[in-house]
């Protein structure tokens, strides 16, 4: 019986850690979305002039004789 007393004390402690670490960890979240959300609508003038490159747009990259493997594979 002790042994299970001793678990229970243990999970409880977690999830005392974890409580008292989720309101910190929420903050930081929100931070990080609105610094996001502002860069984001910044024309890239003002993104150069603090320091920021822009936001890279995602570059598909296609290799010579890929379309050729893949209607084959078809």
């Amino acid at each position: 019986m002790p042994h299970t007393e001793t678990r229970t004390s243990r999970q409880s402690s977690r999830l005392l850690g974890l409580v008292l670490k989720l309101p910190a960890t929420a903050v930081e979240v929100l931070k990080t979305r609105q610094r996001r959300r502002a860069i984001a609508h910044l024309p890239p003038e003002q993104l150069n002039d603090i320091g920021a490159a822009e936001t890279p747009a995602p570059v598909l990259e296609v290799k010579p004789g890929l379309v050729t493997n893949l209607m084959s594979m078809r």
